[in-house]
Parts: structure tokens; sequence; C-alpha cells
């Protein structure tokens, strides 16, 4: 299995956080907008870690997407425009899970699945581009 087949994987991962987070978020009444935070902040670490993946990088086991986006950041000077994304989503990844840590609004949440989707698309576009410049 190649390192791309890898960080395809770590995207199909992802994108079934997000879907888990727009589903707690849109189709359960009531709203369950701290599932639906996390999940986010999930979709967004594993994008990044797909993307290190794709660069033939070893991801470290962390939930900061600070961290990982710095790592991101010097293979593709393009990781500075997800900065202002991943400070919004990284408290999501550990104080959303447990009781009275961390308050979540409806507008957070929506916030947070769309902060996700768009690390996961900026992501999933740079892996498609380094798939096509193997191949072409």
């Amino acid at each position: 299995m190649t390192a791309l087949d890898i960080a395809k994987d770590w995207l199909r991962y992802a994108k079934s956080d997000l879907n888990t987070a727009n589903h707690m978020f849109n189709d359960v009444n009531p709203k369950e907008t701290e599932i639906s935070c996390y999940h986010s902040q999930q979709c967004a670490e594993k994008s990044l870690k797909s993307f290190l993946v794709a660069k033939n990088i070893n991801p470290p086991r962390t939930h900061d997407l600070l961290e990982l986006n710095n790592l991101c950041l010097v293979q593709e000077p393009e990781f500075s425009t997800m900065q202002q994304y991943c400070v919004f989503l990284n408290p999501y990844g550990v104080h959303v899970r447990y009781p009275n840590e961390l308050a979540v609004d409806d507008a957070a949440a929506k916030s947070a699945i769309i902060h996700a989707q768009k690390i996961f698309d900026f992501c999933n576009l740079l892996i498609n581009r380094v798939t096509q410049d193997n191949t072409g």
C-alpha cells in the first residue's frame, strides 16, 4: 500500500467524521452540538494527518490541530490559510468530550462543521494534486 493509498484512507475516515458532525447537528433533535464539534475537530485532525501521510511523514499522535497544521505548513505554505480554522476547532478535540468543560451553542457547532469542511476540502485538493503529479 502506497503513502497516497494510506492518505486516502485517512481522508475517508475524516469524511466519516464530517458526515457524523452534520448528522448530529442536522438530523437529531435536540441537536447534539458537542458531538458535532468533536467530530468536526476529528475531521480536521484526520485531514491534516492525511496530508502528512501523503508527504511520507508519520503524523504525531496528537489532537493538537495547530501542531499538525504547522507540520503541514513546512511542506506547503498554503496551509497558513488553515490556521484560523485550526485555532477555532482545537478546543473541541478534548474539552467537549466531558461534561461542564466547554459550552457549545448552535452557532458554534455550525461554524465548527463549516471550518472542518474547509480543512477537509483543502487537504483533499492537495492530495489529489499530489496524485495527479505522480501519475502525469
